[in-house]
């Protein structure tokens, strides 16, 4: 898995701290790692972004972004806006491409969810994981009404022959309601793809330190973590 493509079910689903999740999880395994961000929006030339954002959780990862835009929109309506050059779904793959091809892990991340129009041309996240073959974690809220957006944006990469290796809860609460603990059974199966992880809220606030410390344990072994998804659910009691 040389290239993993991280895509959220919306706006505000923990996206970036999934993705630095993953990448110190990856790093604490011994892995060199490289994050991605698709279209950068919302931030002024010098103010740091989500790929940043992920580098100072993680670790020693090596950050890039195909471009940025200064007002926090879709990345096609940002760049027109601007007046800028939209994201091409096409420089999006041979950026992560050259990635590849110097680190063990590439973790391209999208901005918004997966069909989020790069340009007026329609294109999209997907088709820029459909020029890599890369497959495609779905980072899905908790709480009520995840379901329906984590089973559309599963069909569509299935309608598209993309690969969804699994589904990771952005920000699980620390006190979960009744819809937050039922979904832990639910997600997987309007998914069809197993639940791979749970970051607790407000992850993003820790220390630096703690953060690699404790990313591991947030993720399964699939993504190079010890969490287990049984476990949790009966810690939780889903």
């Amino acid at each position: 898995m040389p290239v993993l493509v991280i895509t959220g079910t919306g706006t505000e689903v923990g996206k970036t701290v999934v993705t630095a999740a993953v990448a110190a999880a990856a790093l604490a395994a011994g892995e060199s790692v490289a994050v991605l961000k698709a279209a950068q929006t919302g931030v002024a030339p010098d103010e740091p972004g989500d790929a940043l954002e992920a580098a100072r959780l993680a670790g020693a990862v090596t950050v890039a972004e195909v471009a940025r835009y200064p007002e926090p929109l879709a990345p096609g309506t940002a760049a027109r806006r601007a007046g800028r050059a939209p994201v091409r779904p096409w420089e999006v793959a041979e950026a992560a491409g050259r990635l590849a091809a110097e680190h063990d892990l590439v973790l391209v991340e999208g901005a918004g969810g997966l069909l989020v129009r790069f340009d007026d041309a329609g294109g999209t996240l997907a088709d820029a994981a459909g020029a890599l073959a890369a497959p495609v974690l779905v980072v899905a809220s908790a709480g009520l009404g995840t379901l329906n957006t984590t089973e559309l944006t599963a069909r569509e990469l299935r309608t598209r022959g993309l690969l969804l290796p699994g589904v990771v809860i952005g920000s699980w609460p620390g006190a979960p309601d009744l819809a937050s603990r039922c979904n832990l059974a639910d997600l997987p199966e309007v998914a069809g793809a197993p639940l791979l992880g749970a970051v607790p809220a407000g992850a993003g606030g820790f220390d630096p330190g703690a953060f690699r410390t404790a990313a591991p344990g947030w993720l399964a072994p699939a993504l190079r973590g010890t969490w287990d998804a049984d476990a949790f659910r009966a810690r939780e009691g889903a």
